[in-house]
């Protein structure tokens, strides 16, 4: 929780300097159910969905945790054909699905499997639970999104109104709960890890959330969505040749499937 709140503040910070930067005026005077919906959006992604999604990787790891999320896709194409009357061809569907089966394979093949016994069963359903409801809230966010984005609005003021919003509604919770002094407190017992959350805040909810924004803006939420379910295949490398594990034939082919469905995406 205090990565999260922390983060969001630091990226409001962000995207704000980024409207000067870019000659985008603030969206001081966007239209209220514009605002309204991108507001939704920010708790649903932003505080829920990263909310949950943090304490799964604590719960069960980060192997069942990303394997749950590759979920979001799915979950996110069925609220959008519910709630936004999109379409998808039936080739689509079978992309998204090798995409998503590739993710599968991948994740599982990262790590081993996580050792469990009757004093972990609790912790361990709390992470499945934790993983499924990171994956609801992303894919709402993602759905509550595109409405807001209506009509060619900047997707850097569509983050900014969600960044705020998320980050005004955590602080809101901090300070009535009086939490504001242990997270500063927390901070200072970790100076190290103030650059990380500098560098997370600019890539993560800063770069990442607005191209994902400018994602679903120009595409269904259906394929955008199952775009941004490949990191687990983006960190493969990462994992090799820095941090030393060793990747076997299944997660190969495994990239090669879930490519392979991104490819057919563009193709149909």
């Amino acid at each position: 929780m205090v990565l999260n709140r922390t983060r969001l503040l630091v990226a409001v910070a962000f995207v704000a300097l980024a409207h000067p930067l870019l000659g985008i005026p603030l969206p001081l005077h966007a239209e209220a159910e514009r605002i309204t919906w991108l507001a939704i959006s920010g708790i649903f992604g932003l505080v829920l969905g990263d909310g949950f999604l943090f304490m799964a990787f604590i719960s069960i790891g980060p192997r069942l945790s990303m394997l749950l999320m590759a979920l979001n896709p799915a979950i996110a194409a069925v609220l959008a054909w519910i709630f936004l009357g999109e379409a998808l061809s039936a080739m689509q569907i079978f992309a998204m699905a090798l995409t998503l089966s590739g993710i599968a394979w991948v994740v599982l093949d990262t790590n081993n499997q996580m050792h469990r016994d009757p004093s972990q069963r609790r912790t361990y359903l709390l992470g499945i639970l934790f993983g499924l409801g990171g994956a609801a809230g992303q894919a709402l966010g993602l759905v509550t999104a595109k409405p807001g984005l209506m009509g060619g609005f900047p997707a850097v003021s569509g983050t900014l109104i969600r960044m705020f919003t998320a980050s005004a509604f955590l602080w809101a919770i901090t300070l009535f709960r009086g939490q504001a002094a242990d997270t500063l407190r927390g901070l200072r017992a970790r100076p190290k890890a103030i650059k990380f959350i500098l560098a997370g805040a600019f890539t993560g909810p800063f770069l990442g959330v607005t191209l994902s924004l400018f994602a679903i803006q120009n595409a269904e939420v259906g394929i955008a969505s199952t775009l941004m379910a490949l990191p687990p295949i983006l960190l493969l490398p990462i994992g090799h040749f820095i941090f030393g594990e060793r990747i076997g034939w299944r997660a190969i082919l495994g990239t090669l499937v879930a490519i392979t469905g991104v490819a057919l995406l563009f193709i149909v």
